[in-house]
């Protein structure tokens, strides 16, 4: 006789040869996990499908669901505790190098080692492998991506990458083609004011501080660019570095009125009010795309891959999650992570709007035909670029002084070159005290 019972999205057979076979979760029924999630459109589609993981399994899960930045906050006097109040726990992706350095997040090897608890249909190559190498891995190439010496430390979950967004109905009133290229997208950035008068070309952050750091980061990448070489010298300043401010400046000055002082949220919605034509960013925004309480532009845009520059290189960011040291139920954890990022769990998240963590879910039919955007994030991903921007410990000073300083470049014209060099010079001070340039 054979019994099944579906686990994690796939059949179980319970019963072999007249043998039975224990159900993984039958140990850990009736406990309570508790996991602080961000407060985020990807997360709030993951409390729709999780009283699903309660139905099969009998764990039961508490949420403390906060804003990030004072989720990042509370994280870190939680995780100095002996024992902590979180079972699982969401991170933003700046805060692996801060949480792997200080040893406060469960290498996860001995879970997936452990027969008793790992999915044999789990199918990690399945996972999007610069999410992968960009929210989990830690210990590789530079210290904070994969390699030989790497370890696995969380899954992505909330992750993201950039896309081009544009509105199909200019670009097929005026013929306009869809750019795959840099020189082709500020072509049009700067064309399409003049087609359409008060209409900016594309909609940018530029707002000083981290989001016109973020803003230059998405052009450097692609332009071939890096802020520093495999020694730990700062290169922001090259050839590759100007290009990338002077191809965020084009795009600011041509933008829609106010540019220069947008983050993300106004420069998203300078696109969905149908105040410019482009918008390249996070994926994370298509959500509010056809959303009639907050778009303007309901069913008029469509999606391309990040442009190709010297290289292909969209951005990744967002969040993983990951088991703390100090939690105190880590074994039934790893299930619900495991359960999480399931096949199964990613394509129900996936339905209620969050955010893929599967190559599978990006190319399912029935995801496709509910978000035809995806099947394009899909393709876009397999250029997700884990490198292009360093997640090291002291990134957040430099970053922070990137942002300030490109800032003056936009709104008092500083001269690129200039300001690239003296963050450089700085970054290289910093870097120095760091102890990154011991063995130079």
């Amino acid at each position: 006789m054979k019994l099944i019972q579906t686990i994690c999205g796939v059949t179980a057979a319970m019963f072999i040869a007249g043998s039975a076979v224990a159900n993984p979760y039958d140990e850990y029924k009736g406990q309570t996990l508790v996991v602080n999630f961000p407060a985020h459109p990807h997360y709030d589609a993951v409390m729709k499908v999780l009283p699903e993981f309660t139905k099969e399994t009998g764990i039961k899960v508490e949420v403390d669901q906060l804003q990030y930045l004072k989720m990042r906050e509370k994280q870190t006097l939680e995780l100095t505790k002996n024992k902590g109040d979180y079972d699982l726990l969401a991170y933003v992706v700046f805060s692996k190098a801060d949480y792997v350095y200080a040893d406060q997040l469960e290498n996860l090897a001995r879970y997936f080692m452990n027969p008793k608890l790992s999915d044999p249909a789990y199918d990690p190559e399945d996972l999007i492998d610069g999410y992968m190498a960009n929210i989990g891995v830690a210990g590789g190439n530079k210290g904070y991506m994969a390699g030989p010496t790497g370890s696995l430390f969380g899954l992505p979950f909330g992750s993201e990458t950039s896309i081009l967004g544009y509105r199909k109905d200019i670009f097929e009133k005026h013929g306009l083609k869809v750019p795959e290229t840099y020189d082709e997208l500020l072509s049009l950035a700067c064309e399409i004011p003049k087609l359409e008068p008060g209409m900016g070309g594309l909609s940018s952050r530029a707002a000083s501080g981290h989001h016109a750091s973020h803003a230059f980061l998405l052009h450097l990448a692609p332009l071939g660019g890096r802020i520093f070489d495999d020694s730990w010298n700062p290169i922001v300043n090259n050839e590759a570095g100007v290009k990338a401010a002077q191809a965020l400046k084009t795009i600011v000055d041509c933008g829609p009125e106010g540019s220069q002082t947008f983050g993300f949220a106004e420069a998203g919605a300078a696109f969905l009010q149908g105040n410019t034509a482009m918008f390249l960013d996070s994926t994370v925004f298509a959500g509010s795309i056809n959303n009639p309480d907050k778009s303007r532009v309901v069913g008029k845009v469509g999606w391309a891959p990040h442009p190709e520059g010297v290289r292909r290189g969209s951005q990744t960011g967002g969040f993983g999650i990951g088991i703390p040291r100090n939690a105190q139920n880590k074994e039934a954890a790893f299930l619900l992570m495991q359960w999480l990022t399931s096949k199964n769990a990613d394509k129900l998240i996936a339905m209620e709007g969050g955010n893929p963590s599967r190559y599978s879910t990006h190319a399912d039919a029935e995801v496709n035909a509910k978000f035809p955007h995806m099947a394009t994030f899909g393709e876009a991903l397999k250029d997700a670029d884990p490198d292009w921007r360093p997640i090291i410990p002291v990134w957040g000073k430099i970053n922070a002084d990137l942002g300030t300083t490109l800032s003056k470049v936009l709104t008092e014209d500083l001269d690129i070159q200039t300001a690239l060099d003296d963050v450089a010079e700085r970054a290289a001070t910093i870097m120095e005290e760091a102890g990154y340039s011991t063995w130079k």
